[in-house]
């Protein structure tokens, strides 16, 4: 039987995950995907709750008995996104215990508002590691300053990461070089590090949405010559980062841990839904595939892609091409680091409104439970 796009992804060694959770979906469409081998992994972020739990009426026989019980809104969102992430780590695991360890996880995001506060970023992703309590579960911390020793200290004490919101070669050097050393500190202190998991969340399709937009002005402006670069930004800068991946670990420093049983830190491309319509909708899945790394897709960009999406290593691919579009950007004027740290700021941003507003929504269901219980009682 032929195998279809998301299935040849996993043979060529790039593990395809869905960016996507929704409570009436799990035990269907995803329990679907997994069974066929399409999908062995999942992402979620406070947007991606915020749709799903204000967005639908997935949850609303959920809330009742934590709101009548006095749950806050806070304590009612960890409730159902603990439960959530449970179901789909449990899901995914026959896919973990296939793998051995290296693929079948899930990923739940500490709050977006604790990403410049170490100490607290670090407390949450333990507390919600020991809350979801299962050996295939990440906790998402965002690739901050601040998020970077958290993240290293998260490795050390034995917990799951999903490092997210890179943008930059620099920033992901850095998530790299912190997760060996998070892992020889617990072979200093005689610990296992067998069993601990972590992917690199490197956004792709913003990049080109900030640098197409810049370029666009020059363009504008008369610099013609730099229409060719449009498009071009994101897949180079991703292409780049995987060969710092295979320079670090490939290193003696890592070897040494692997010796140990360490696994590799994984680059995983997220947004990497086409945002341009000009584009192919499948452009960035298409454009980075290669071993060791994880692709995490809306579902449209997972119908599409197994609908017409086309399987071969390009990862690797033209990388002077990539070279001489970083350096032409470069050239341009164009000042890719400001750039992705100005991303990384607004991907916070985002993310805090998210959660500020999913908690706020949860708090109206929360009070108008109260209020009608109330009025219940009021008219016996």
């Amino acid at each position: 039987m032929t195998k279809n796009p998301l299935q040849q992804l996993v043979e060529v060694g790039q593990s395809p995950w869905c960016d996507n959770i929704r409570r009436s979906e799990i035990a269907t469409k995803l329990t679907d995907q997994v069974q066929k081998g399409e999908i062995t992994g999942l992402t979620s972020n406070p947007t991606i709750f915020e749709k799903a739990m204000v967005g639908s009426a997935d949850y609303d026989d959920a809330f009742v008995p934590l709101a009548k019980a006095g749950r806050s809104a806070d304590e009612i969102f960890d409730a159902l996104a603990v439960e959530d992430i449970q179901s789909v780590a449990d899901l995914l695991r026959p896919v973990y215990d296939r793998f051995s360890k290296k693929d079948g996880y899930v990923s739940l995001e500490v709050s977006p508002a604790l990403a410049e506060e170490n100490e607290k970023s670090y407390r949450e992703a333990r507390r919600l590691f020991d809350l979801v309590a299962r050996p295939n579960a990440m906790i998402k911390i965002p690739g901050t300053p601040a998020g970077v020793p958290a993240f290293e200290r998260a490795i050390a004490d034995g917990i799951n990461v999903n490092v997210t919101l890179l943008f930059s070669i620099e920033n992901y050097e850095q998530i790299a070089l912190a997760y060996l050393s998070g892992l020889e500190q617990r072979v200093a202190r005689w610990l296992p590090i067998d069993s601990i998991a972590s992917v690199a969340s490197f956004f792709v399709s913003r990049v080109d949405i900030a640098v197409d937009a810049l370029l666009e002005q020059k363009i504008k402006s008369g610099q013609t010559e730099l229409k060719d670069l449009l498009g071009k930004a994101a897949i180079a800068n991703a292409k780049m980062a995987y060969q710092s991946f295979k320079r670090i670990f490939g290193t003696d420093r890592f070897k040494k841990l692997e010796a140990q049983g360490a696994m590799v830190q994984r680059p995983l491309w997220g947004s990497t839904s086409t945002k341009n319509p000009e584009y192919r909708d499948v452009l960035y899945v298409e454009q980075l595939i290669g071993p060791n790394t994880v692709d995490t897709m809306p579902p449209a960009t997972i119908d599409a892609f197994r609908d017409h999406g086309v399987v071969d290593l390009t990862l690797e691919r033209d990388l002077g091409q990539a070279q001489e579009t970083l350096a032409r950007l470069e050239a341009s004027g164009i000042d890719l680091k400001a750039v992705t740290h100005q991303l990384q700021v607004d991907g916070v941003r985002q993310f805090s409104q998210s959660f500020i507003q999913l908690i706020d929504a949860i708090d109206k269901k929360r009070k108008a439970i109260l209020e009608e219980r109330v009025g219940s009682a009021a008219t016996r």
